[in-house]
């Protein structure tokens, strides 16, 4: 197996002053999970992702609006290895330490390698060496379609994941919801100052906003239906796990759903590639 310096890519910063607005708008447009923060003087500072924004989100419960709350304030220190370090030992670092990233020393610059990087390697390198089925987490992380987001946000928190399937009553799975669909209703719902809450039928109520995805924000007045995907991206257990990868590749998601006999019976999702990964001799 190669080493990193084969796959790095240059990263994408943004300055630690920039406004949290300002980085959920970047990794929108650009879809990406996670930005390299510098200083004034272009200096690497450190690492910002969709999970650290959410779990902000969750939090906050000020009356700030995003445009006034700056990056640093919620970014974390980078862990980074050198050029030389073999793909399989970055592959282990990410598990081990549940991250998605890794920056990478070299002579003049800093480079990062990221899951994604991981998935494209294993398409290139490893067709027909494992199934679906071999790499899939049997199960996934739901919710149902009237949870409000501060739940949601909360689940997949505390479940180290970055989407939820969301379900009806009857247990049948309807829809997803990914850290971008939060951000999206974010950005819209947190340039008020109010929140409407038409949560009874019989009176609506207007309160003043305190956070975002918080109970006290527009986290209580708003529901996994209102904001989730209608669709979810399937494979075949029995597939090559190379299918899988090109699916998550091509349409920009984390991860895909599995069916057993055309029954969602799980996910395999990038982690589960880079795990695969760190196992291989």
């Amino acid at each position: 197996m190669s080493n990193v310096k084969q796959i790095m890519k240059k990263p994408i910063t943004i300055e630690d002053s920039a406004s949290i607005l300002k980085a959920m708008t970047q990794m929108i447009d650009l879809k990406k999970s996670r930005l390299l923060t510098t200083s004034r003087s272009g200096e690497i500072a450190g690492i910002i992702t969709e999970k650290d924004i959410g779990f902000f989100l969750l939090l906050n419960d000020s009356e700030k609006n995003l445009t006034e709350i700056p990056v640093s304030s919620i970014a974390k220190s980078l862990i980074e290895v050198s050029e030389s370090t073999p793909i399989k030992d970055v592959a282990h670092i990410m598990i081990s330490k549940n991250i998605g990233s890794v920056g990478i020393s070299s002579s003049d610059t800093v480079g990062i390698v990221t899951r994604t990087d991981l998935t494209r390697y294993y398409i290139q390198n490893y067709v027909g060496h494992k199934r679906v089925g071999d790499a899939m987490t049997v199960s996934y992380s739901s919710m149902y379609l009237d949870d409000p987001l501060y739940k949601i946000v909360s689940k997949m928190i505390e479940d180290k994941v970055s989407r939820l399937i969301i379900k009806d009553n009857q247990d049948a799975a309807k829809g997803i919801i990914t850290f971008r669909d939060l951000f999206r209703v974010s950005m819209t719902l947190g340039k008020d100052n109010e929140v409407l809450d038409n949560t009874d039928p019989v009176i609506s109520v207007i309160f003043p906003r305190k956070g975002f995805l918080t109970q006290s924000g527009f986290g209580g007045t708003t529901f996994a239906k209102d904001i989730m995907t209608p669709s979810i991206t399937t494979i075949d257990y029995n597939d090559d796990l190379v299918m899988a990868c090109t699916e998550m590749i091509e349409n920009n998601i984390n991860g895909v759903g599995v069916l057993i006999n055309n029954h969602l019976s799980g996910i395999v999702s990038k982690t589960d590639i880079v795990r695969i990964m760190s196992e291989l001799n």
